[in-house]
């Protein structure tokens, strides 16, 4: 629907968005300033609401998977992960699922491959459709926003923390987290997919990945991203995506909405060092902006001064980081990426330093993700050849799990 600015429509109320991943070290070939004593920041939820569409499906599940029988223990046991931030938090580093023996994995690529695949294909399918159901019931007579169905895969590691009951994680409530995610229902142990890998991973997937793979360089970028929310409508954050002018003064290029979750597939490649996310979700470019709200977003982001020794890169001056009951800034990325890509797929290495100006903090993560364009064309158009999206797919999950998930820290 169209954009109306806030004395325009009745509020809503807050909620609390999850927690987005802490850093491990700084891309080099891509890496950002970081000035001297600054040190790691970790980023809190209040500046980038994560929705989930009604109906998404967002589970996880190891490979190999449970076995059917009741005894786990001689498989699969739990490790911790080593991650500053989270056990800053609360006193105690996540847990991540393992073999026991790495002979214990006897599955092949191919095997993996389809397996992810034969799971995936048909809430993917189902997905989308509900997806394209609700822009075409709600969004699509509009020329104020643009809707795009967006496949992507993410490389990172599965962590689990006990949940609000705060009882122990055990292999066996991680096992109990497989069924409830295949179920639909709740666990009682808290899982989240931390992105961050170590910089030195991510610059050499850089330079080898042209070698084993058609992927051919595409470009390398820089982009401000300032978060502002809407103070009258609670679940709404517009991230406006920047550059820097000759005059040294920000150009805003794109505008968007909170993105939509459609669905989430988290997979703990047990014989790799890193595990592989897979999720659909519903991008919301804005068009046609309302002109005061225009004129609002471009006062707080024209204000913004360059700064490569603050955290995300910018600052403003006291007083113009809101606009009364209106606008205020909640955020800013200071992204730095190199993208390469062939047909069908967009591999990008991003290097994200993100500040929140509500709690005062952030971080600087180095992250991996592919962009699935060739698939997410076909789904936005509702070309669901099941073949053909099947053999897309298994393509596409091969060529990451060959070259990115085969990385050996």
């Amino acid at each position: 629907m169209a954009y109306l600015p806030p004395h325009r429509r009745h509020s809503s109320s807050s909620e609390p968005a999850p927690t987005p991943f802490p850093p491990i070290s700084s891309l080099q070939s891509l890496s950002i300033s970081s000035p001297r004593g600054r040190g790691r920041h970790h980023l809190r939820p209040s500046n980038n609401k994560i929705i989930h569409a009604a109906g998404c499906v967002s589970r996880w599940s190891p490979l190999p998977p449970f076995p059917p029988g009741p005894d786990d223990a001689e498989s699969f046991r739990l490790v911790p992960f080593p991650c500053d931030p989270i056990e800053r938090e609360t006193g105690a580093k996540p847990l991540v699922l393992a073999l026991s023996s790495p002979q214990n994995s006897s599955d092949s690529t191919e095997v993996a491959v389809a397996a992810i695949v034969e799971r995936f294909l048909p809430d993917l399918l189902t997905a989308a459709e509900r997806a394209r159901a609700t822009a075409t019931a709600h969004d699509a007579p509009t020329e104020d926003e643009e809707l795009k169905l967006s496949l992507v895969a993410r490389v990172g590691k599965v962590l689990f923390q006990p949940g609000p009951s705060g009882g122990p994680v055990s292999v066996d409530s991680v096992r109990d987290a497989a069924k409830a995610g295949a179920e639909g229902s709740r666990s009682q142990v808290r899982k989240s997919f931390y992105t961050n890998l170590p910089g030195k991973c991510v610059d050499e997937i850089g330079m080898y990945i042209g070698k084993l793979t058609d992927l051919k360089f595409d470009s390398s970028k820089k982009h401000y991203h300032v978060k502002v929310f809407d103070k009258q409508r609670s679940d709404t954050t517009m991230s406006c995506k920047c550059t820097v002018q000759e005059d040294g003064k920000l150009v805003i290029h794109k505008v968007e909405l909170n993105q939509i979750r459609q669905l989430v597939e988290d997979i703990s490649c047990l014989s790799k060092d890193f595990d592989l996310r897979l999720m659909l979700r519903t991008k919301r470019i804005l068009k046609n902006i309302d002109p005061e709200v225009e004129n609002a977003i471009k006062s707080l982001v024209s204000s913004a001064i360059v700064d490569p020794d603050a955290k995300g890169g910018l600052k403003w001056p006291l007083g113009f980081e809101s606009i009364g009951e209106w606008f205020s800034i909640v955020g800013v990325w200071h992204t730095s990426y190199s993208a390469f890509r062939n047909k069908t797929l967009r591999l990008k290495l991003r290097c994200a330093d993100r500040f929140d100006h509500r709690s005062s903090t952030g971080e600087i993560s180095n992250e991996v993700t592919f962009k699935l364009t060739g698939i997410s064309e076909r789904l936005q158009d509702g070309n669901e050849e099941v073949d053909t999206l099947k053999g897309m797919l298994e393509s596409a999950v091969q060529m990451i799990w060959d070259t990115v998930l085969s990385y050996k820290i």
